[in-house]
């Protein structure tokens, strides 16, 4: 009989994985004194690398526009190697939709704050994110989506 194998996890390495910053309307952009409308977008996502190695990328995209102009477009995709050994299932997708990408996300924070800085603008100091709550939320709408009937 064997034993389960204990469980393992350490992080390998921190990477950015895509990095792309747009500043379509510089230098108009400097002179208005319009608002700044922003949007940003945050996504993760994992694969398996190997029987003990995953990938996990946090993505981040953030766009502002004052009017109808885009002041700049910036996106990172922040990643990170997870050595992942004997943790299976629930605790296994928690891991990678969870606890990876808050330990990813504020240096992903961080490259969109120094892309922007360094494409003249303000920082954007994007706020913190709950990646557990995020995880819940979508654990749940899939749950939901599952009781649904399937229409034909």
């Amino acid at each position: 009989m064997s034993e389960a194998p204990k469980p393992e996890f350490a992080l390998q390495r921190i990477y950015l994985s895509d990095v792309s910053f747009e500043a379509p309307n510089s230098p108009e952009v400097f002179m208005g004194n319009e608002k700044p409308q922003v949007d940003v977008k945050l996504d993760s996502k994992n694969r398996k690398v190997n029987d003990e190695l995953y990938e996990v990328t946090v993505k981040i995209t953030a766009q502002v526009t004052f009017g109808e102009k885009t002041a700049f477009l910036a996106e990172v995709q922040q990643s990170g190697a997870f050595r992942v050994v004997g943790i299976e299932g629930d605790n296994l997708d928690h891991t990678l939709g969870a606890f990876c990408p808050n330990i990813l996300f504020p240096y992903a924070r961080e490259a969109v704050d120094g892309l922007v800085v360094k494409g003249g603008f303000p920082p954007l100091m994007i706020a913190p994110v709950n990646f557990e709550a995020i995880y819940a939320e979508r654990k749940q709408r899939q749950a939901q989506q599952a009781e649904q009937p399937t229409q034909q």
